[in-house]
């Protein structure tokens, strides 16, 4: 019987259940859509702590060439991120249609035993000290937890009561697949010039994604979209339309700033856009998704295998901060191209290059773009590294950290006796001794640090359950 229900089965969800059945949990995803794979979603990008993830679940190598690597991305005019100089197996953005995420993400699932089932619409849950129950369009069903991955309209949150405050940033925001006579100079063309954004990316099949905002003509999302439209508002803030022709889709959406104030209510959590949503800025919200999965998915199955059942508190304590940040930057970043004067533009590009020439600032932005430089709190007299990601060294006799952790079970850096928890962390040596013992999270963060047995075993205990007491890998129905 299943112990955890996902309702949503975009990139948030898969992930989550990919991560719950590889670890043995039962796990049914619910989605109210039917079996296709839309290739209309908005996400585009795939940063380098995305990757990263994927690389620790085997997803990132087939991923890589589907799409194309960009080192520098252009926020607006001349002002460039260079994200060459990243830390990471994956020192760049991935251009690569979301559907390609999703696609990767659906087969590992099943093929770990998730689930999935279409045409389902959650219409009301309950909950009790045991479990959630879940009341759908064909019947009720019943887990001990429960993941709302299900977006912006997320019938999760309703009917968890949680309130979603913010605000529309931007209204009529147009989308459009088109075909391009002209290929544009960059991978990725995007500028601001007040009263006009455009935004224009290879779809990966023939055809360019096309995001437009014009200050001018601001009307409500059902008003019919022309191509005509899409052509004259790009060709004013990139200078060229590239010969748009043969629309395939064409849509208005408007972008708002959101965040619920709890990402946990009771034994029900909200991940991905049911927890928060933002401006297409930076790339961010489906990346900002995946990580939300990543952290929960594997506290979830360390709790139902025996771990203390307040490590799931740990979610909201440490996603709820990088959600909020995420909304902060790309709001910036929204609101900086959106200035309308033509000083103010010259004001905003000498700022930001002025910035973007501080090393340490510069080491800030890209850690904050890219994902690479979030970290998470750590307990009072912990270890410097802990809270930090975990860069991916090489190990003793071949092999990285982020292939060890492909066993969806925390790596032991170091040598130390894990008797009465050999069975949920895998001791491995880095290629380089010396330095502290580290405990590396599934999710590629650091657990515990140190040279102290004593302070491993209450690490072990704290993420794993003590010694010797697994529960029983048989799933069962609360």
């Amino acid at each position: 019987m299943t112990e955890v229900i996902v309702v949503g089965a975009g990139p948030t969800g898969l992930l989550l259940a990919g991560d719950l059945a590889e670890a043995g949990i039962a796990v049914t995803v619910l989605e109210r859509r039917d079996g296709r794979v839309s290739n209309l979603s908005r996400a585009f990008g795939v940063h380098a702590r995305t990757l990263e993830q994927l690389d620790a679940r085997g997803l990132a190598d087939p991923l890589v060439p589907m799409g194309a690597a960009l080192s520098r991305v252009r926020l607006f005019e001349r002002v460039e991120v260079d994200l060459g100089e990243l830390p990471s197996r994956f020192p760049y953005l991935l251009i690569t249609p979301q559907y390609n995420v999703e696609n990767l993400l659906l087969e590992r699932a099943l093929r770990a035993g998730a689930e999935i089932v279409h045409d389902t619409e959650v219409v009301g849950l309950s909950q009790d000290g045991t479990g959630v129950t879940v009341t759908t369009t064909d019947g009720t069903r019943r887990a001990a937890y429960l993941v709302g991955a299900d977006g912006f309209h997320s019938a999760v949150r309703r009917a968890l009561g949680q309130p979603f405050p913010g605000k529309s940033v931007l209204q009529s925001i147009m989308l459009a697949d088109v075909k391009l006579a002209e290929q544009p100079d960059e991978l990725l063309s995007v500028n601001g010039v007040g009263d006009a954004f455009a935004f224009v990316a290879p779809f990966g099949d023939g055809y360019h994604r096309v995001f437009a905002w014009d200050r001018r003509h601001v009307v409500p999302d059902d008003v019919p979209l022309t191509l005509e439209e899409v052509r004259e508002v790009t060709t004013r803030a990139l200078g060229t339309d590239f010969g748009m022709y043969e629309a395939r889709w064409l849509s208005r959406f408007h972008s708002d700033e959101r965040q619920v104030p709890d990402y946990r209510v009771g034994r029900a959590f909200l991940a991905g856009d049911a927890a928060h949503v933002h401006s297409p800025a930076g790339g961010q919200g489906m990346n900002t998704g995946l990580q939300d999965a990543a952290n929960l998915g594997w506290k979830l199955a360390a709790v139902l295998r025996g771990a203390p059942e307040d490590l799931l508190d740990t979610y909201q304590s440490e996603r709820h901060p990088v959600g909020r940040s995420v909304l902060r930057s790309s709001g910036a970043l929204i609101r900086a191209a959106m200035i309308e004067s033509s000083a103010g533009r010259a004001v905003r590009g000498l700022a930001a290059r002025g910035a973007l020439s501080i090393p340490k600032i510069r080491t800030k932005v890209t850690g904050q773009l890219s994902g690479i430089g979030y970290a998470y709190p750590a307990p009072d007299g912990a270890h410097e590294l802990v809270g930090t990601r975990a860069a991916d060294v090489p190990l003793a006799g071949g092999g990285r950290l982020y292939e060890a952790l492909r066993g969806r079970r925390p790596v032991l850096l170091g040598d130390a006796d894990v008797t009465g928890w050999a069975d949920r962390v895998r001791v491995a040596a880095p290629a380089v001794p010396g330095g502290p013992m580290v405990l590396v999270r599934p999710d590629g963060y650091v657990g515990w640090a140190g040279t102290d047995p004593a302070g491993l075993r209450q690490a072990l205990t704290r993420l794993t359950g003590t010694a010797g007491s697994r529960r029983s890998e048989t799933p069962s129905t609360p």
